[in-house]
């Protein structure tokens, strides 16, 4: 039986209630009054650049919402090759590969310095039990991940070098907005071999498509701030347009 940790009821000013990005983490799913609850299950951390979140094949124990900072996802297939399958950024959940088999399918990796809020899994099961509400928004979480993974898999399968980078950067600006980061001028915190290895590319091919899209005025790259400049233009690319 899974037993939850006596709760201490910390006061509304847990970290939980004051973090900047409770309204696209967990705490959304909650009252004010009940987010303390979910904060007494929470243990904080900080990683460097190239630290280790968990590894392909861990025990599953946790999982994770990233505070700040950034990290990379990959695979190592049967044929022993390695493919990044993933970016996170503030207010996103890590760890949601290891609930189905009680291992991690992938190796996480900070791209730089970060931080993570660590959730024990048992105890959230068991407070999810008492909050229907964030149960709920944790399924909701998890079906987000399967339907993303799958978006992404057809995507990469049936577009154009060009596309996919168009496709890449415009998702990173849309992600970044929703953390109040700027969506026109991008840091990006992975290098362009990981962009590569994530859109199925060669180093080559991400360096030249990234020039082309700059000598068009679409962009313009420095090293690795890339600025958007013709938002339009570059949606309609993917064939997509703002609502």
């Amino acid at each position: 039986m899974l037993v939850m940790l006596e709760l201490n009821h910390k006061p509304e000013n847990s970290a939980c209630f004051n973090c900047r990005l409770k309204n696209l983490c967990l705490p959304i799913a909650l009252e004010a009054s009940n987010i303390r609850y979910l904060d007494e299950i929470i243990e904080r951390y900080t990683y460097t650049k190239g630290d280790y979140l968990y590894s392909q094949n861990n025990n599953f124990r946790s999982v994770y919402a990233v505070r700040s900072g950034s990290f990379k996802s990959s695979l190592i297939n049967y044929d022993g090759e390695t493919r990044i399958n993933r970016f996170f950024f503030p207010g996103e959940i890590i760890g949601l590969d290891g609930i189905a088999n009680g291992m991690h399918t992938n190796t996480v990796q900070a791209l730089e310095h970060a931080s993570v809020c660590e959730i024990s899994f048992p105890q959230l099961q068991e407070l999810s039990r008492k909050m229907p509400s964030l149960q709920n928004h944790f399924f909701s979480l998890m079906g987000k991940e399967i339907t993303e993974g799958q978006e992404i898999h057809g995507f990469l399968s049936h577009n154009t070098a060009k596309e996919r980078a168009v496709n890449f950067l415009l998702s990173l600006s849309a992600r970044l907005a929703r953390v109040s980061l700027s969506s026109s001028k991008l840091l990006l915190p992975m290098t362009r071999a990981d962009i590569g290895e994530y859109l199925g590319l060669t180093l080559e091919t991400v360096s030249r498509t990234l020039t082309q899209l700059q000598n068009k005025g679409l962009i313009s790259v420095n090293n690795r701030e890339v600025t958007l400049l013709q938002m339009d233009s570059l949606r309609e690319i993917i064939g997509c347009s703002e609502d």
